[in-house]
């Protein structure tokens, strides 16, 4: 039987930088594209405007394909990337 390790969260330094302030919003720079089967830069694109937010898609900077979707919530500026 293999040890666990347990850490507590308090038990890391602190690096003066509230987690929740430090980022606001990611964007994609590259994504895995499944035409390509390599890892490639990616295009965002508004595919929707939605009620709860705007929605976006990653294209394939090669060959245009598809490779994911982020819904940018309105007023909150919530993100979800759905990829």
């Amino acid at each position: 039987m293999q040890p666990r390790f347990l850490y507590r969260r308090d038990s890391f330094p602190s690096t003066g930088f509230a987690k929740e302030e430090t980022f606001k919003e990611f964007d994609a720079t590259e994504l895995y594209c499944p035409q390509c089967n390599r890892a490639v830069p990616v295009r965002k694109r508004l595919l929707l405007v939605l009620p709860e937010g705007d929605k976006y898609e990653y294209l394939c900077a090669f060959c245009s394909t598809s490779v994911g979707t982020k819904l940018v919530r309105g007023a909150d500026n919530q993100t979800h990337i759905i990829v």
